[in-house]
């Protein structure tokens, strides 16, 4: 029997992180869940399968025994994708020694953001292989794993830049589950993400 609209707990579950008093307890797995026989079935990622910037295949086997933070962008987006880059750029480099977490950024710019110009992109932010996946594909299959995390991807002729977008990064875990997410544009909410991080890394030990 299906359990708990997921949209319908989101405050509350948000509530329950930002306010645990027990950074060593694990994080929650977000998302509905059914309960099937007895065994809880939770919201996975689906199978996916995009190309990143050095033109190699990233998939769902891609990320086996690592977490992984996502977020949607696109290179000449003029309003939060520079906000959301730098709190990448954070989380980059405080994580940088930690080979179980990867970053995983999907333009939403499919005709125009070509392999080479996320290359480029990727150069000139100072970051690359292994740790960060910068990824194209159909544009159809980008927008439709959006929802899978949560977040917002579509074109929008009446948004800024064409693309309606969330600027939120989402973690998961090694069986595909959400386990938390932020306002990519807010320091102080990324703050809070990075430790969430850092309790899933524990929780992986």
């Amino acid at each position: 029997m299906r359990k708990y609209l997921f949209w319908l707990l989101l405050p509350l579950v948000v509530g329950c992180q930002l306010g645990a008093p027990d950074q060593n307890a694990p994080l929650p797995i977000l998302g509905e869940f059914d309960v099937v026989n007895g065994d809880t079935v939770y919201h996975t990622i689906r199978d996916f399968s995009f190309v990143n910037q050095d033109s190699q295949e990233v998939n769902n086997q891609t990320f086996d025994g690592k977490a992984y933070v996502v977020d949607f962008f696109f290179i000449s987006c003029p309003t939060i994708c520079p906000k959301v880059k730098k709190q990448m750029l954070r989380l980059s480099e405080r994580f940088k020694d930690e080979g179980r977490l990867v970053l995983l950024s999907h333009t939403i710019d499919t005709k125009h953001d070509t392999i080479p110009r996320l290359k480029k992109f990727a150069t000139d932010l100072g970051v690359g292989l292994p740790q960060w996946h910068f990824v194209t594909g159909e544009k159809d299959s980008i927008y439709s794993i959006a929802n899978d995390y949560f977040s917002i991807a579509q074109e929008d002729p009446n948004a800024p830049g064409g693309f309606d977008h969330s600027g939120r990064l989402i973690l998961v875990d090694t069986q595909r589950r959400v386990r938390a997410f932020c306002d990519g544009t807010d320091p102080k909410s990324v703050d809070q993400f990075m430790v969430d991080v850092a309790r899933l890394l524990k929780e992986m030990k």
